[in-house]
């Protein structure tokens, strides 16, 4: 009888191998299968902590945030009010200031008109003491009496700010001054007042009435 022996490297030799190859696949699927499970628990738990699964979400690159409706009207609304405020407090500042100078121009200039009517009296006055008249008006207290409501006069023109405005001599000045004439003389230089025909009077800083005048040539 004859023996028949087993080659080296035949198809018996072949089996562990096939089989440990088997074994080390399936082992290599349970665990990737157990590794996709862990992640997906770990997901499931940042999903479930309230806002950890909507910031990590928010940051993950190239997801921008956008304001919701609410944010964007009470933003709208916060500008708005702001704006009206500060349009409010430069009107206010506007009228405060507006309401200051005219009160400060009625108080310096609040007794412009009595000052304007008193002066056609003042002149008056003054021609009458030129001009004495006949010997009943060169008596003394009829002369004195009159100087003294002239001095009156000037003294509550010059307590309400209203001054006489001197002319003669000075150069002529326009702003104050209304020149009706033009006249050739020596004792004045040229574009000087030579002769005040009417008195000029200022209330405080304002001309109220320019003088009249005649100007040397």
């Amino acid at each position: 009888m004859t023996t028949i022996k087993a080659k080296p490297g035949g198809a018996q030799s072949k089996r562990p191998t096939q089989a440990f190859v088997k074994k080390g696949a399936a082992e290599s699927e349970k665990e990737a299968r157990r590794a996709s499970g862990g992640r997906k628990e770990a997901d499931k738990a940042a999903e479930e902590r309230p806002g950890k699964g909507e910031a990590a979400r928010a940051a993950e690159p190239g997801k921008a945030t956008e304001p919701g409706p609410q944010t964007v009207e009470r933003t709208a609304r916060d500008e708005d009010a702001n704006a009206r405020y500060m349009r409010l407090a430069a009107d206010f500042q506007n009228y405060k200031r507006r309401v200051e100078k005219e009160k400060s121009e009625v108080y310096a200039y609040a007794n412009e008109k009595i000052a304007v009517d008193l002066l056609g009296v003042l002149d008056n006055f003054e021609r009458a003491l030129q001009d004495q008249g006949g010997a009943e008006a060169q008596e003394e207290g009829f002369v004195k009496g009159m100087g003294l409501i002239f001095k009156q006069l000037q003294d509550i023109l010059l307590k309400n700010g209203v001054a006489e405005i001197q002319s003669l001599g000075e150069e002529f000045d326009p702003a104050i001054h209304n020149a009706v004439m033009m006249e050739e003389t020596d004792a004045y230089e040229s574009g000087r007042v030579s002769a005040v025909l009417n008195k000029g009077y200022r209330l405080k800083d304002r001309v109220i009435r320019p003088a009249m005048v005649k100007v040397a040539q």
